[in-house]
């Protein structure tokens, strides 16, 4: 009877899972719902806004403005004058310094003490503030030092919390602000903070620039020792190092260089050896691309004059001899007489080219020699300079020291003889560029701005409001509810219907309250891996959620696809069934628990094929007794063998433990929700507990629903959902 692949319904897991999603329909239908709730919170806000607006003092603000100018001197190079900046020429920073400095209570002070604002009743009359008494001080005790330091305290303060500083991105103009309920005082607090702002600038430069001459006066007197002695140091090593002052050359001529004539020699001889080396390969070469070539076919041979004279001679006599030849026989005298003249040239030729070559290769020799000679004297040179170099090293460092201390001091001389040609005509680098005008029209309150503020405030209550009554209202307003608030899915929506509408559409297969019961038929098919549960329990949390009417319209349904089906009254308590069918009230299931019938006798067959009613009459005095007996699972099972399908209408779950007694001896347990009611609770109770037996949840149907009730986008739920179509679709149990 039980199919193990059922849902079994757990609240305190879903209950943990559920939060308010963030879904924009559900959002839509929640503001239209509380729409009454909404415009009441934000015209409340808009009322309390307003109301405080005309009960808060009105408020005036005046700016003065100032530029500054990141120009201060500097006692060193690369050091500042000024100690807000020093070490640093960042303006951003600088900006930000004069910025602190402007609201320190220092500057605070100093415009107290200017204006006497601390013995001024007109001042303390513009903050809304009393001026403070010998009553206020500890103890009570007469002072007058104790109480002009007490109102002197007060009026910095005050100060301090109505001042608005103001350095606007990528400017040097600072705007100084200053508020109060009179305008008058209001411009004139700010008038002398841009003054006194100015003052204490200029006394800090002052200042600064009689501290810097001192203090330099100072640094000159021990460098110039410092020089003195490093020099003197310096002389006295070079003469005991034997070490001699060589004057640069070239580029370093204007500068003393620490050279000695071992070095400047080194350096000559080293440069004629890499030259040396230089023309001795080349000569190489030379004297390589010849060495084994015939006479002419040396490049210089070849292009030497002489050569040339008898290579044309010996031309001259070959075109003899070959004329000669062509007429006379070998051995003619004028043959051989040619023939000798040229063998003349050609010992000629060798012995010139020979010459050539001879003095390519001397060449080559004499540049080899030069070089070897070159190499030894840099080689000696070399050591010599190494020794010269280890005595040059304390040379170095004492030269340095020396050359390090000169530079500082002339440096310090410099920066004090410009301070003290600069004493007299030390400039401000801050300028007030606009003094603050009396303010004509009061800077708060700002009534548009806070009634914007009262509505955005009025908004945002209003809709914390709606979430968290959202939240807390576990009504089933629509189809969604039932998955997000219960955790259930969605096996039918049934429409809210007139009486004389509910009367005709029992009779009307086609009407749209039974086409809505013919879908929650079908998909009660698929809520089980079995098909159409066999013994199928209806409840709800209350009465009159329509649980007997869905119980009923199921069995019809059911009936007319030509399943045998058995509606039985599990309601012992209220039972309705009756009053609905016309069939005799007794006997009834109440009479087969206790054994006073048999199963036949309480079976009413009704007016509809296939369908027989079980009724509950009479009330027993112990429902709960009878339904959690041993009885009622027999009934079931008997119920089984002789029909398709038993649906129960059980008893309503609030309060009650009748179904839960029935729903665990169940194959399914379908809820029925009445989307008319708030249940505060009840629903989730009563599921609760048909978790605690285990019951296994087919799912929920929606009785009663209203589309414009639920202040949704619902129109897909309307009428002509269930009229779409003229056939039926056969649904199997």
């Amino acid at each position: 009877m039980v199919a193990g692949d059922e849902k079994v319904y757990d609240a305190s897991s879903y209950e943990q899972d559920q939060f308010i999603s963030i879904d924009l329909k559900q959002i839509i239908a929640a503001v239209r719902r509380n729409l009454k709730w909404i415009a009441l919170i934000v015209l409340g806000a808009l009322v309390a806004g307003f109301i405080l607006t005309l009960l808060i003092i009105p408020r005036y603000e005046a700016t003065a403005q100032v530029l500054v100018e990141q120009n201060a001197d500097t006692i060193i190079e690369g050091s500042e004058l000024q100690d807000n900046s020093s070490q640093q020429w960042d303006a951003e920073r600088f900006l930000n310094t004069q910025v602190d400095i402007l609201n320190s209570r220092s500057l605070a002070k100093r415009v107290a003490q200017s204006a006497k604002l601390s013995e001024n009743q007109s001042f303390y009359d513009a903050m809304d503030e009393e001026m403070p008494q010998v009553d206020d001080l500890d103890g009570g005790v007469s002072n007058a030092n104790a109480l002009a330091d007490l109102r002197l305290d007060t009026v910095v303060e005050l100060l301090q919390e109505n001042l608005h500083v103001d350095l606007p991105i990528d400017s040097r103009v600072i705007q100084i602000t200053f508020r109060s309920t009179d305008p008058v005082m209001s411009a004139n607090i700010a008038n002398l903070y841009a003054e006194n702002y100015l003052e204490s600038n200029l006394k800090r430069k002052f200042e600064s620039s009689a501290y810097a001459r001192k203090f330099l006066s100072s640094q000159l007197e021990e460098a110039r020792s410092k020089v003195e002695a490093s020099e003197r140091e310096l002389n006295q090593y070079s003469r005991a190092a034997g070490l001699i002052r060589v004057s640069g050359q070239g580029q370093n001529a204007d500068r003393e260089t620490t050279l000695s004539v071992t070095n400047n020699a080194l350096i000559q001889v080293n440069g004629a050896a890499a030259d040396a080396t230089t023309e001795r390969l080349a000569a190489q070469d030379r004297w390589d691309t010849i060495a084994n070539q015939p006479v002419l076919s040396i490049p210089q041979v070849i292009q030497n004059l002489a050569i040339q004279d008898i290579l044309q001679k010996k031309a001259t006599l070959e075109a003899q001899l070959a004329n000669e030849r062509s007429r006379h026989l070998e051995g003619y005298p004028s043959i051989r007489v040619l023939e000798a003249q040229i063998n003349e040239l050609n010992n000629r030729i060798a012995t010139i080219g020979g010459n050539i070559k001879n003095s390519i290769y001397l060449d080559y020799r004499t540049a080899l020699a030069r070089e070897h000679s070159l190499k030894e004297q840099v080689a000696k040179l070399r050591d010599e300079a190494m020794g010269e170099q280890e005595r040059g090293v304390g040379y170095a460092v004492l030269k340095r020291v020396a050359e390090t201390d000169r530079a500082l001091y002339d440096t310090l001389l410099e920066r004090y003889n410009e301070l003290s040609a600069s004493a007299g005509s030390t400039s401000n680098n801050v300028t007030l560029v606009d003094r603050a005008d009396i303010p004509r029209e009061p800077s708060s309150p700002n009534l548009i701005l806070n009634l914007l503020i009262a509505v955005l405030l009025g908004g945002v209550s209003a809709l914390a409001f709606v979430l968290v009554r959202e939240h807390l209202d576990d009504a089933i307003r629509s189809p969604d509810d039932v998955e997000r608030k219960l955790g259930l899915s969605l096996l039918g929506l049934i429409p809210r219907v007139t009486d004389e509408e509910a009367s005709s559409a029992a009779e009307d297969a086609k009407s749209t309250l039974s086409e809505a019961y013919h879908s929650l038929v079908a998909n009660l098919r698929f809520s089980t891996p079995n098909g159409f549960p066999t013994v199928l329990a209806v409840t709800s949390t209350n009465e009159s959620e329509g649980k007997t009417t869905t119980a009923h319209a199921i069995a019809m349904d059911l009936a007319r696809l030509g399943k045998s089906v058995l509606l039985i009254d599990g309601d012992l308590r209220r039972p309705t069934l009756h009053r609905r069918m016309p069939v005799k009230n007794a006997p009834g299931l109440t009479e087969l628990l206790v054994g006073d019938a048999q199963f036949d006798d309480v079976l009413h067959h009704s007016s509809y094929d296939n369908l027989t009613y079980m009724t509950a009459l009479p009330i027993p005095p112990e429902p709960s007794l009878l339904l959690g007996g041993d009885r009622f699972p027999s009934v079931i099972a008997q119920a089984q063998q002789r029909f398709d399908i038993v649906i129960v209408d059980s008893a309503p779950m609030l309060g009650l433990s009748d179904t839960a007694s029935i729903a665990s001896h169940t194959d399914g347990v379908l809820f029925v929700v009445d989307a008319s009611r708030f249940h505060r609770g009840a629903v989730k109770s009563a599921l609760r507990r048909l978790g605690m037996v285990d019951a296994r949840m087919l799912g929920a149907v929606v009785t009663k629903f209203d589309a414009r009730a639920a202040g949704g986008d619902y129109s897909y739920y309307g009428y002509n959902y269930y009229t779409y179509g003229a056939e039926r679709p056969e649904v199997e149990a």
